[in-house]
């Protein structure tokens, strides 16, 4: 008796086991987020920067460096109207956000793209439309270092976010092949690459919003202001109320004009180790 055995179905079938094997599902307020165990994974940064947005209404955002999605994610379901554009160089993290976009069913508004940060020069978002798209089976627009002019032109984001690495690269080994080298450093991408692509991409008056950390506040004031982005909110993120800051959140007006609020502190836990109700309310569904 012969038995027929289909090899690439197996094959599949042991791709995707592995795959699961090697990934959590966590939830966090109202979404649902797939994260390798072993790769990157996101902190409260992302969440300390989603609720520092506080426009009315926005059409069209942009995460750069958007990692699993998660803060796309979250601002497609606070502004269930705007289109949202996750930029992602790493791989295997836009393939997990593809999953993350599909999981909480929004591929009909977020998008992701792979892409370096630095391609959107004005020679890059002026290719033309007749540009080749590699179509993926989850996302109906997935780019492969290609920028689609109709998903992605100079001028037109309402709001523009970023949580980019927060080290520069120091003497030592860093693997650039790493994910949480390359989300923790600027192995591939700099502030400066960042900030750059923010204000090329926003229309005039639109906000780039970012979470970085307090000694590079200078020098983040000074690129942003280079590039026609005015700083006009701040905020620092403090572990308990008698530490020093240990992140600060930062909005930028495109074309705005000089003048910077510096908002009351937020504070992550109490003294004894809880958080405090400011951080149970960011943490808890809206």
């Amino acid at each position: 008796m012969l038995i027929y055995i289909d090899i690439e179905r197996i094959c599949v079938i042991c791709k995707l086991a592995y795959i699961k094997l090697m990934l959590t599902l966590d939830s966090i307020r109202d979404i649902q987020i797939y994260q390798s165990k072993n790769g990157y994974r996101f902190s409260v940064d992302a969440l300390l920067l989603f609720s520092f947005i506080n426009l009315p209404r926005v059409k069209k955002i942009a995460d750069l460096g958007s990692g699993s999605g998660i803060i796309g994610i979250l601002l497609a379901k606070k502004y269930p109207h705007a289109e949202v554009i996750l930029i992602e160089l790493q791989k295997s993290l836009a393939r997990l956000a593809e999953k993350n976009v599909v999981l909480n069913n929004l591929d009909d508004r977020v998008k992701v793209v792979i892409a370096d940060v630095k391609e959107f020069g004005v020679k890059s978002l002026e290719l033309s439309k007749t540009e080749s798209r590699v179509k993926s089976p989850a996302i109906n627009q997935t780019l492969n270092s290609k920028i689609n002019s109709e998903l992605i032109t100079p001028n037109s984001f309402d709001l523009i976010v970023s949580n980019p690495p927060f080290r520069k690269v120091k003497t030592g080994r860093l693997s650039i092949g790493d994910e949480k080298a390359m989300a923790r450093h600027e192995i591939m991408v700099s502030l400066s690459d960042i900030v750059k692509s923010a204000s090329s991409l926003l229309r005039h008056q639109g906000r780039f919003c970012a979470i970085h950390i307090p000694e590079r506040l200078a020098e983040i004031i000074d690129i942003m202001r280079g590039n026609a982005l005015q700083p006009k909110r701040l905020r620092f993120v403090h572990s308990h109320i008698s530490s020093d800051a240990k992140m600060v959140l930062v909005e930028a007006v495109k074309g705005g004009r000089p003048g910077l609020k510096i908002e009351s502190p937020l504070v992550v836990y109490n003294e004894d180790g809880s958080f405090t109700d400011e951080m149970k309310e960011i943490y808890s569904r809206y």
